[in-house]
């Protein structure tokens, strides 16, 4: 009996050594290990027989046994690494790529003109020691209009004018609810600018658009006066346009502010000589809006009017970007055609 035994475990060792030697896949070798070594393999087959053996016979025929569930292990070990290695290898080979091969030059993105824009108005304010402050889009009516002194019969206040989105939620028309929050956060004194999106319903045509961008400044110390105002403005509209650029301040009315003045700038083409571009007067059209910030809206905001005062502007980016680069249709900006855009 122990010698049939016997014979048998060498049998299966050669026949599992055969089969093991010859697989191509992981699957296979596993299925390999199950039928020879698992619960119900045949090594355990021949094993269930050792109760028929006498006691003297069963150590020897456990040491074979043992022996070969041993090099059968490692076998399979053995085998399962080397195939793990081989399909490491061949997904190595197949995804490899030739970092010497000569491919045709990518195309690089760059700046897009109204980025640009925002960041050169940015960098501009930030040497004039102003910092760089960021809103939500989505405001409240509370700070879009009742904070910055709009009456309620404001006609931007309008349901066909603003885009709601319940009564007290709307998109920001404007990016003067980023001052409100900072004064509200920050006191005086404050020296800030914000640019980013706004909305307001328009139709569509060469210059407008229901979504456009704005930058607003806003100043707010002890002493701070008009001549402040227009110094800041002159010195910015020259470093931005150049150092011949001339301005022009007419009286207006904004809500939060009181006095207010729109500004002109020389033409950009003929430099105030007069061309057909400004009808021959020598004037660009509107670059922004200015004024001295109403005492409500400083008070609104839990600053005493009484110790301060300031000045606050705000501009189009689109329109600056229009000027800058001489285009003649907003939509331009927001078409996204690579003719167009490749141009800068």
């Amino acid at each position: 009996m122990k010698e049939n035994m016997r014979e048998k475990l060498l049998e299966i060792k050669e026949i599992a050594l055969n089969n093991i030697n010859e697989v191509t896949a992981l699957e296979e070798i596993e299925q390999l290990r199950v039928k020879f070594l698992g619960k119900k393999g045949e090594l355990t087959s021949v094993l269930r027989d050792m109760g028929k053996l006498i006691a003297e016979e069963r150590p020897i025929v456990g040491q074979i046994a043992n022996e070969v569930r041993d090099e059968l292990e490692e076998a399979i070990s053995s085998m399962k690494e080397k195939l793990s290695e081989e399909m490491k290898m061949a997904k190595i080979s197949k995804e490899k790529i030739d970092i010497t091969m000569i491919t045709n030059k990518e195309r690089l993105g760059h700046r897009h003109p109204l980025l640009a824009t925002i960041e050169e108005l940015e960098d501009l304010f930030i040497s004039m020691g102003f910092s760089v402050v960021t809103g939500p889009e989505i405001e409240t009516v509370e700070n879009n209009f009742n904070a910055l002194n709009s009456p309620e019969n404001h006609p931007s206040r309008d349901l066909s004018d603003t885009f709601y989105i319940t009564e007290d939620i709307l998109l920001r028309t404007h990016t003067s609810p980023v001052q409100i929050r900072a004064m509200k956060e920050m006191g005086a004194p404050l020296r800030i600018v914000s640019a980013g999106r706004t909305f307001r319903f328009d139709d569509v045509d060469d210059t407008h658009s229901p979504m456009f961008h704005q930058l607003e400044g806003l100043v707010v110390d002890e002493n701070i006066s008009m001549a402040n105002l227009i110094h800041t403005l002159d010195i910015f509209i020259k470093e931005l346009f150049g150092s011949d650029m001339k301005t022009r301040y007419r009286p207006h009315h904004f809500p939060f502010t009181e006095p207010s003045a729109e500004v002109d700038v020389s033409c950009l083409k003929c430099r105030g000589k007069g061309c057909p571009d400004c009808n021959y007067t020598g004037w660009s059209m509107e670059l922004l809006g200015c004024g001295m910030v109403h005492p409500k809206v400083l008070e609104y905001c839990g600053i005493d009017s009484e110790k301060y005062s300031g000045f606050a502007f705000g501009m189009g980016i689109d329109r600056i970007t229009m000027v800058k680069y001489g285009l003649d249709n907003i939509r331009l900006l927001f078409e996204n055609d690579n003719r167009f855009l490749e141009q800068f």
